[in-house]
């Protein structure tokens, strides 16, 4: 199976967008796509969360929507239904990872220690979640695991900026890091699509330093 962090490998940023009101998925969506960030993982922290997803899985081919948040069988169920690409879980149980495997669709599961990597690594799960990235270490964390797991591939988020995400992106065991800072509350509420569309083409273009 395709792994998600293999779906958009131009992109390093991937977009975790909390959506209060479906009716702004598609132009946020479609905003995104423009700036250079195709790979957008809604999160199902709302009520409108499954009706975004369905909207822009119908409405912006270009986008590759996936759903975050994603904690029991049955959101794997509900979001594949909706049309979820890929699947982001915030941490896993043998349970869930069995659901997201049996999905059809690619998936990461959510780690913060290094006994959680050993073990999806022993069920034959090397691509994952580094979640929360800054809480649980950050960038020397990955550092350190990149030595005795260098298998283990990471896709961290959780409170990564635009200026730290360069260090995260620096680490050989980093394929991507996940974001909101292109989000920011005030353009979202006055639904400034072009001030997104203007943040994604900066984080699209950020690299390593």
């Amino acid at each position: 199976m395709t792994s998600v962090l293999d779906l958009a490998p131009a992109a390093p940023v991937v977009p975790v967008v909390v959506i209060e009101d479906a009716a702004d998925a598609v132009p946020l969506a479609r905003a995104l796509v423009a700036g250079g960030l195709p790979l957008i993982e809604v999160t199902l922290r709302t009520p409108a969360a499954l009706d975004a997803i369905r909207a822009v899985a119908a409405e912006v081919p270009e986008a590759v929507v996936g759903a975050g948040t994603v904690v029991s069988p049955a959101n794997v169920a509900d979001a594949v239904g909706a049309g979820a690409r890929f699947l982001v879980s915030p941490g896993w149980t043998d349970a869930l990872l069995e659901a997201m495997r049996g999905s059809g669709v690619p998936f990461l599961p959510g780690v913060s220690t290094t006994s959680e990597v050993v073990a999806l690594l022993e069920r034959g799960v090397p691509d994952m979640k580094f979640f929360p990235a800054e809480a649980a270490g950050g960038v020397p964390y990955l550092k350190s695991l990149a030595g005795p797991l260098p298998q283990a591939r990471f896709c961290p988020t959780g409170g990564i900026s635009r200026a730290s995400a360069p260090g995260y992106l620096a680490l050989p065991n980093v394929a991507c890091v996940g974001g909101t800072w292109m989000l920011p509350p005030d353009a979202l509420a006055s639904r400034d699509w072009g001030r997104v569309e203007a943040l994604a083409r900066e984080a699209s273009g950020l690299a390593a330093v």
